[in-house]
């Protein structure tokens, strides 16, 4: 659905920036609007067709976005088919743009409680836009709950109406159809993939209407859809001339004995991820346990700080992935607070802070915050929700804040790339730039598969890939292994499922 978007995602406040960008170049606005409408006109005739059905109930609201309907609603009637209109608020009092379609529009328009969607073969939903941040009510509220309640396809303009497009929040009710699709303009919005949002937008079209992409170049958008694009000229590629060592050396810290497969997944996942090698360094009572199972990993013995300084020593080691099943004890902050110290502005070591890593220091992240600020250390955090919760005391999670604006305000507290794991995963960069994934399939809910993730960043880490390019790259490799597996996606299958995703990355 997703993979040849755009990767720039545009907040709502942007895209009226490009809008009034273009509008300023000489494109009159209601050319503008007359393009979007034609947009969801062509989709609308489409699905009619298909359908075998001719009749069409278009909800306009009091906006540019009902205006985009009003011409659509033309366009419609126009080409042969039966169009209701219903008006959310009296039109006589639209403006702008809006007004123009609005008289340019030859039918009967109705009030919205004056329209019957159920007896409609198909749904427009110009309601609201993607500009919306509050909860619908009232009448608006009414008509959502009759659109939804009718059973009927769906097609929404921009948005489906009650979304908040910045954020994918969705505040009383959104427009939601069993058969839905959403038709929006120049660039996707946060909110057409973050959650709940995306559940709710079915499938995304996206329709360009003039807006030239030279507009990105003042706009600066710091927000992106995650996929090649974003990494690619960052990605490691091996050198004819290379070896081992220079396709870097990546430490997974081990468990102890009863609690050792969570390192060997990441150990497996940064040696797949393309690190020259992996060391597993294991307490001494685990050594038998992992060495039964490790091949081409290599393992060494370390009981805690101090013999992990030593390890550390050696300056072939460039990146470690902490934190996976190593429990909680005391000595994991020592441990980690090691490694963060271990780098230097001549060796940057990569260090992937997951799991147990980030609930030693649940509730004290000031004192990790103040570890990394100091350090030359390429840093990556990796919490899932729960693990975020705990980590920051719910203190960049306000009720109001969305995934995205929490993990962005967490990454430049700590000084780190944060992942923020979930179906819409959020990697964030201190210096504002964010990325949002959209293509990990259901299948990824698995025990162990964060630890695979952890262990693909390692080893992109390892070869020297800057922190936000990394966890960009590992989030959408791990995301696009679980799809090449397909059901019955167990977390030791996603290693061996990425040699195909490389392979097609490579091909272009």
């Amino acid at each position: 659905m997703l993979s040849d978007t755009p990767i720039e995602l545009l907040t709502p406040q942007e895209m009226g920036r490009a809008d009034a960008l273009t509008i300023a170049a000489g494109v009159p606005g209601y050319g503008l609007m007359l393009k979007a409408g034609r947009a969801v006109a062509a989709v609308a005739a489409d699905l009619l067709r298909a359908s075998g059905g001719g009749r069409a109930a278009v909800f306009c609201g009091p906006g540019n976005n009902g205006g985009d309907g009003y011409v659509a609603a033309r366009l419609l009637r126009e080409a042969g088919f039966e169009v209701v209109v219903g008006a959310l608020g009296d039109p006589r009092f639209l403006r702008g743009d809006a007004k123009n379609a609005f008289e340019d529009w030859p039918g009967e328009t109705r009030a919205v409680e004056d329209v019957d969607p159920a007896a409609a073969d198909l749904v427009i939903d110009a309601l609201f836009g993607a500009g919306l941040s509050r909860p619908l009510d009232g009448r608006a509220l009414a008509t959502v709950e009759r659109i939804n309640a009718s059973g009927k396809p769906a097609l929404a303009v921009d948005v489906p109406s009650g979304l908040d497009g910045a954020t994918g929040a969705i505040g009383s009710i959104a427009v939601r159809a069993e058969k839905q699709k959403t038709v929006t303009f120049f660039r996707l919005k946060p909110g057409h993939v973050l959650l709940p949002g995306r559940a709710v937008c079915g499938e995304i079209l996206l329709r360009q209407i003039g807006i030239e992409p030279a507009v990105l170049t003042e706009i600066a958008p710091q927000t992106f859809l995650n996929g090649p694009d974003l990494w690619r000229d960052a990605r490691p590629q091996p050198r004819i001339d290379g070896h081992k060592y220079t396709r870097g050396h990546l430490l997974v810290a081990s468990g102890p004995m009863t609690r050792t497969g969570a390192a060997r997944l990441a150990a497996r996942a940064g040696l797949r991820a393309g690190a020259g090698l992996v060391t597993l360094v294991s307490p001494a009572d685990a050594l038998a346990v992992n060495a039964a199972q490790l091949t081409a990993i290599m393992l060494r013995a370390a009981d805690g700080a101090a013999q992990w300084r030593d390890l550390l020593a050696d300056r072939r080691f460039n990146a470690c992935v902490f934190g996976p099943a190593f429990g909680t004890g005391p000595d994991t902050r020592v441990l980690a607070e090691t490694l963060i110290a271990a780098a230097a502005p001549e060796r940057p070591l990569g260090l992937v802070l997951d799991a147990d890593a980030l609930t030693a220091y649940a509730g004290d992240s000031a004192s990790l915050a103040r570890r990394i600020t100091a350090s030359a250390a390429r840093v990556v955090l990796t919490p899932h929700e729960g693990e975020f919760s705990r980590l920051f005391n719910d203190k960049t999670s306000a009720a109001s804040a969305s995934k995205l604006d929490r993990a962005r305000a967490a990454a430049q507290v700590m000084g780190a790339t944060i992942v923020l794991k979930g179906p819409d995963t959020v990697v964030a960069s201190p210096d504002g730039r964010a990325a949002i994934a959209a293509n990990a399939p259901p299948t990824l809910a698995t025990a162990g598969s964060g630890d695979v993730l952890a262990g693909v960043i390692g080893g992109l880490l390892a070869q020297d890939m800057p922190a936000f390019e990394a966890a960009a790259c590992a989030v959408w490799l791990h995301g696009e292994a679980a799809r090449a597996f397909g059901p019955g996606l167990i977390a030791e299958d996603l290693p061996e499922a990425l040699p195909q995703v490389l392979a097609g990355l490579a091909a272009g």
